[in-house]
């Protein structure tokens, strides 16, 4: 079957690439758009489902650990430090997992995702670098009958995360470990380019980028410069449409069924935020953690306020001139939410903005689609009319 034949998501298919195997079979039962069960996903993958009385779990699901950390030696070429494509090099040099499930990228486009099953260390690092869009990880499942891979190590974000723990059981495995990535906004490839062109002064050069705790977008652009942009001046008209409808109605921004989660938002600037969720997540973490420097999470200013004004700002697709932006920028980087408390400003603004985006356009699934974590997150807030 060629593949984008069969969506039974419809427009809200984030391409995770299930579709495109033979587990597409399964899709209604593990298609996160289709059939929401964080519940049963989590307690599956960890032994036990979210205390929604805890403030940490409500917002960044079952934990073990939590803390910042950074590689000692950073890996050359990498985003960050390179903690994501360290933890794949061990696993395969110490025998952990057969092939690692990552992403590179097309020899045609750095930003065209190419997804692989790396069998040796060099595949592995030659994934360095996030692809900011949508990504068909779960297509390469459709090489594992035959492959004589039996222990896989499987990167990914939430969507793909979800639809990999419903069918892992008839995957033949007799060993998966999950590394999870938090995940917002992501795009096409032409959404990208419409980004790019509407936010960066060289779109044509730029390398990867990143909306940081700094509330500004890092742009890396291949002469090595870097270029930062306040999220405050965006252009909110031309991009409210630009993201993926998957990614607007999707409340898994943390991972939660990842086994060890690698990201940024609950970090200070330049620190990576990593949550390990089980023992299968520690057993990673153990692979790397003697060759990181760490610190406890921490978190301060106040995010209540800043959410509801953005809320109202975003419905009416306001856009603040650049000098405005620059200075709005600066004054909320230095009094604004920092550490988990910038996570959690982060969730609350995609949180409320997905759920008013769903009861626009599909009122008729925000009561099955929005999990009972959300519910109580968004309840804390105004939402704009329907």
């Amino acid at each position: 079957m060629a593949r984008g034949t069969l969506r039974p998501a419809k427009d809200l298919c984030s391409d995770c690439g299930l579709c495109d195997s033979r587990w597409v079979a399964y899709v209604r039962q593990a298609c996160a758009f289709i059939h929401q069960q964080f519940e049963s996903l989590e307690r599956k993958a960890h032994g036990r489902s979210r205390d929604l009385d805890n403030e940490d779990e409500l917002y960044f699901g079952v934990s073990e650990r939590m803390f910042c950390a950074q590689l000692q030696q950073p890996l050359e070429g990498a985003q960050w430090t390179g903690i994501v494509s360290t933890l794949g090099v061990r696993a395969l040099e110490q025998n952990l997992v057969d092939a690692v499930l990552c992403v590179q990228q097309s020899p045609n486009d750095r930003f065209t995702p190419m997804p692989v099953l790396a069998r040796t260390p060099q595949e592995v690092l030659a994934a360095r670098v996030n692809k900011p869009t949508l990504s068909n990880n779960l297509s390469v499942l459709e090489q594992l009958p035959g492959s004589g891979i039996k222990r896989l190590l499987a990167i990914g974000v939430g969507c793909q995360t979800q639809a990999l723990r419903a069918v892992q059981d008839s995957l033949g495995l007799e060993e998966l470990y999950v590394l999870g990535m938090p995940c917002v906004d992501n795009v096409s490839r032409e959404g990208l380019q419409t980004f790019l062109e509407s936010t960066s002064r060289s779109p044509e050069t730029v390398v990867h980028y990143e909306f940081m705790q700094d509330f500004r977008i890092h742009f890396r652009h291949s002469d090595g410069s870097t270029e930062t942009v306040p999220f405050f001046g965006l252009d909110t008209p031309k991009l409210k449409d630009v993201f993926a409808p998957s990614c607007l109605s999707c409340f898994d921004y943390v991972n939660a069924c990842a086994d060890l989660v690698v990201g940024y938002m609950g970090a200070p600037f330049q620190w990576q935020w990593l949550v390990v969720r089980n023992q299968r997540g520690q057993k990673l973490l153990d692979l790397v953690e003697a060759e990181l420097k760490t610190q406890p999470v921490m978190s301060s200013g106040q995010r209540a306020q800043a959410v509801q004004q953005g809320i109202d700002a975003y419905d009416k697709a306001l856009r603040l001139p650049r000098w405005l932006a620059e200075v709005v920028g600066v004054v909320v980087q230095r009094v604004g939410p920092k550490g988990l408390e910038y996570a959690r400003f982060s969730i609350d603004s995609h949180f409320t903005r997905n759920a008013t985006w769903l009861r626009r356009h599909h009122p008729e699934k925000l009561a099955q689609h929005l999990p009972a974590f959300a519910q109580k997150i968004v309840s804390r807030y105004r939402l704009p009319q329907p």
